[in-house]
C-alpha cells in the first residue's frame, strides 16, 4: 500500500527556506546561465587549444577576452584557473633531457655585447638556440633563430644532425628577411657552441655585416630569450604531441611556428603576438612583474628599517 504524503506547493516550500518564489527561479535561471557560460568557455578553451595546446591560462584569458565579451561572458582571472582545474586543462611542464651544447672545440669564442642591451626595434638583436625535437623514428634537431625585440622566430631549420648545416639554413631564413643587406648595427648572439663558432657560420654572419657576441660561460641566463623561446615551443606544443616520422615533424613545426608567430601573445611585449611586435618600434610594456626582484626589495626595506630602529633605539 503507498504512503500518502501531503501535497505541497512551491510557494510553501520556498517560506519553508526562507525564499520568495521570484527568489527561487531567479537562482534557478542564474545556475543555468553559469552553467551555460561555462561550457561555452570551455568550447572556446578546446578551440584556441587546437592550434595552441599548450598556451598558459593567463594568455588564453587574455587571447579569449573579446571573444567572451561578445558572448557577453564576464569571468575573472581566479574563476577562469578555477573552471581550467576543475575540467583538469592547467598546463604541466617536462624537462629536457638532451644536451645540444657542445663548447669544447677549438674555434674563437667571441665576447658578450649584450650584457646592457635592451633592444629597441626588430632586427637590432638576434637571438639563436638549438634544441631537440622526439619523434617515432628518434630524435630531429630545430636551430632556431628569433629577433629578441619582437620575440618573433625568423629563420628555423629541422635537421636529423647536430651539425653546423641547420644551424646555418636556419641563420640564411633569417638574413633573407632583413630589410636591406649587408646590416651594420645587427648583432647575433648565442652560446658558445661549435655549430655558432665554426668557421662555416662566422664567415656567413661577417659577409651580412652582422656583429658577432656569446655568452662567456654556462649560465642559461646570458641567453635567456632563446631559451625561453626553445621552452615555449617545448611546453606548449612538442611535448604534448610526438610525430610519428620524421617526414611528419617538419609539417608540425611549420604549423607550430606559424601559431607561435602570430597567434600566441607574450607578456613579455605587453600581450602582443610576436607578428604584431615585429612591426613597431620604441619600448614595449610588459604584462607581468618579477616577484623575485619585489620579494628581494621588500626584504632589503624590511632590513633597513630594523637597522635604522636599532641605531635610534
Amino acid at each position: 500500500m503507498k504512503a500518502c504524503y501531503p501535497k505541497i506547493n512551491m510557494d510553501t516550500l520556498c517560506r519553508l527556506f526562507g525564499y520568495s518564489r521570484q527568489a527561487f527561479y531567479q537562482l534557478q535561471q542564474y545556475e543555468y546561465k553559469c552553467q551555460v557560460q561555462s561550457q561555452i568557455i570551455l568550447e572556446m578553451v578546446s578551440n584556441e587549444r587546437q592550434s595552441l595546446p599548450g598556451i598558459g591560462g593567463r594568455k588564453l584569458l587574455s587571447l579569449m577576452s573579446g571573444p567572451m565579451k561578445k558572448e557577453g561572458i564576464h569571468l575573472g582571472r581566479d574563476a577562469f584557473f578555477a573552471l581550467l582545474r576543475e575540467n583538469r586543462l592547467l598546463v604541466r611542464h617536462l624537462r629536457s633531457k638532451i644536451k645540444t651544447t657542445d663548447s669544447r672545440h677549438r674555434f674563437r669564442r667571441y665576447p658578450n655585447l649584450i650584457r646592457e642591451l635592451v633592444p629597441s626595434r626588430p632586427h637590432e638583436l638576434w637571438v639563436s638556440d638549438i634544441t631537440y625535437i622526439e619523434t617515432g623514428e628518434g630524435y630531429l634537431y630545430l636551430s632556431l633563430v628569433t629577433d629578441a625585440y619582437s620575440r618573433k622566430i625568423v629563420g628555423w631549420n629541422l635537421s636529423p644532425k647536430l651539425e653546423a648545416d641547420g644551424a646555418v639554413s636556419a641563420l640564411d631564413m633569417a638574413i633573407l628577411q632583413l630589410p636591406q643587406r649587408p646590416l651594420g648595427d645587427l648583432i647575433h648572439h648565442s652560446d658558445r657552441g661549435i655549430q655558432y663558432c665554426c668557421d662555416k657560420y662566422i664567415s656567413r654572419l661577417r659577409a651580412n655585416g652582422i656583429h658577432i657576441s656569446m655568452t662567456e660561460n654556462g649560465d642559461p641566463l646570458e641567453n635567456a630569450i632563446a631559451e625561453r623561446v626553445n621552452g615555449i615551443l617545448k611546453s606548449e606544443w612538442l611535448n604534448k604531441r610526438m610525430p610519428e616520422t620524421k617526414w611528419a615533424a617538419h609539417a608540425m613545426l611549420a604549423e607550430i611556428i606559424q601559431a607561435y608567430n602570430h597567434k600566441r601573445p607574450h607578456m613579455s611585449i605587453g600581450m602582443r603576438t610576436p607578428a604584431t611586435a615585429h612591426t613597431l618600434k620604441g619600448e614595449l610594456s610588459r604584462a607581468w612583474k618579477s616577484y623575485y626582484q619585489k620579494d628581494k626589495t621588500e626584504r632589503t626595506d624590511v632590513n633597513n628599517t630594523i637597522a635604522c630602529k636599532a641605531e635610534t633605539g
